[in-house]
């Protein structure tokens, strides 16, 4: 996916749009580098944290993303685990992200056109996973401070250097913020607020629209 393939808003690339799938401010946003445990065990702190958000089936909100040059977008998010999200971005942004549990879409609903990733490729399905198991050899490093649990994650064999770091309440275990380091070392973040847990969602809200992505129909399946 090239670089130049930007979206009709200007403000980020799909490949970057991707890599948010990727929660407050951007600038508390950790570099992979200064998690000092990382390769270590998870403590069992950050396990409990990771189980509890695992525990969460469902949950939609709002959100800020902020890609790596600074630009910032919004919108409504919806979650259902395991491997289904969408997001969808406020006007002027004709953009969508659909994740099925199978495949990500990406959709310019101006254009009608739609970019088709396998979810398992993708940082994303950590996040959205059944279990988010620490003990696993995808961990790359835990930090626990008294205001913030930060732990990162990510499988060379599969996402190459691509890493998702996610922040934590370490009272309350809610999730804050997420972070997405692309291969070639960018961030984007996106920030969560107003989420409401526990919620119930009709079929088609994580309906990917396979009839209009030619060369697909065997994607649905």
């Amino acid at each position: 996916m090239s670089n130049s393939d930007s979206f009709l808003s200007g403000l980020t690339t799909r490949r970057e749009l991707l890599g948010a799938f990727a929660v407050t401010a951007v600038a508390s946003t950790l570099p992979l580098g200064a998690l000092a445990q990382a390769a270590a065990p998870a403590s069992g702190t950050a396990q409990a944290i990771a189980d509890h958000f695992s525990g969460v089936t469902t949950m939609q909100g709002e959100f800020v993303q902020f890609g790596p040059r600074g630009e910032q977008t919004g919108g409504k998010f919806f979650i259902q685990r395991p491997g289904k999200l969408r997001f969808n971005y406020d006007d002027p942004s004709p953009m969508r992200v659909i994740a099925d549990g199978k495949n990500v879409a990406i959709g310019n609903m101006k254009l009608k056109t739609w970019d088709l990733y396998p979810l398992s490729k993708t940082p994303l399905s950590l996040l959205l996973a059944q279990r988010i198991d620490l003990s696993a050899g995808m961990v790359k490093g835990v930090k626990e401070e008294s205001d913030l649990t930060t732990i990162a994650l990510g499988n060379n064999t599969v996402f190459g250097n691509s890493t998702i770091t996610m922040m934590f309440d370490p009272k309350t275990y809610d999730l804050r913020q997420w972070t997405i380091t692309d291969n070639q070392g960018k961030d984007t973040s996106v920030m969560i607020f107003n989420v409401k847990t526990g919620v119930q969602f009709d079929d088609r809200v994580f309906r990917v629209p396979y009839e209009s992505i030619p060369g697909t129909a065997a994607s649905r399946d």
